[in-house]
């Protein structure tokens, strides 16, 4: 009986390709087949940030949301096709993985942290020896870039989705020393509303595309109008006794 292959969830960081790890360009050298998410017409932004270090040799297997922002997220329709999605993309790894071939599997960030790979993990690492390898998360990179310290001492950082409802965002920020607002896109109307809501504009920072080479950061209330990347995060910095 021929050894089960080894999934590998390989975090390529915010952006700059410079901010992959050691560990990660090893485990890339080694990988057979390497598999991306990514949307119809792109090979998606962490194929593009570890592209040197693939080997000639591998297999590359692209998975393809077959929705993205086209269908809300919590209609029935984009819940099935997504479902549907994420166990068709569990087969196709399996099927290498059962050849016995090791398959890295890319996640911008960290895979772990809001990352599609988490789909395939919590199907996979009970039937496949599984290594998960951490990434430079998106909100780390876009806090150095902007060189903002965002939290000290006791302060509470809170993580938010920007994708959450108005009222939600709004009690959660009030109840915070300090706050990182993911998935910002077309959400941002609504981010800055909550933000001014608990007195938090003043303090925020936007950043787009953050460590990418087409990046862009500024105050919040300095941003003339209401469009943002999806790779776009916003800042709000606690530590009240800074110098």
């Amino acid at each position: 009986m021929h050894a089960k292959g080894r999934l590998v969830g390989v975090g390529t960081g915010p952006g700059d390709p410079e901010l992959l790890t050691l560990k990660a360009v090893r485990a890339l050298a080694k990988a057979d087949v390497v598999a991306h998410f990514s949307k119809r017409g792109s090979n998606g932004n962490a194929r593009a940030i570890v592209g040197a270090h693939l080997r000639p040799a591998c297999i590359e297997l692209p998975l393809v949301y077959p929705v993205t922002t086209e269908i809300d997220k919590d209609h029935n329709d984009y819940r099935s096709a997504i479902a549907y999605f994420y166990e068709e993309s569990v087969h196709k790894v399996a099927e290498h993985l059962e050849a016995g071939r090791m398959v890295a599997v890319l996640s911008e960030g960290d895979p772990l942290f809001y990352g599609s790979y988490m789909h395939l993990h919590v199907r996979l690492a009970d039937r496949y020896p599984t290594e998960v390898i951490p990434g430079v998360t998106a909100m780390s990179g876009c806090w150095s870039q902007a060189g903002l310290p965002i939290v000290q001492g006791d302060d509470v950082l809170s993580v938010l989705p920007g994708t959450m409802s108005e009222f939600e965002l709004t009690r959660r920020l009030a109840d915070t020393d300090a706050a990182v607002i993911m998935k910002v896109g077309r959400n941002l109307p609504k981010i800055r509303r909550a933000l001014e809501a608990t007195g938090k504009l003043a303090r925020a920072v936007y950043v787009e595309r953050g460590t990418m080479a087409n990046t862009a950061s500024m105050p919040l209330a300095d941003k003339a109008d209401d469009d943002a990347p999806y790779f776009s995060i916003v800042l709000v910095a606690g530590w009240a006794g800074r110098p």
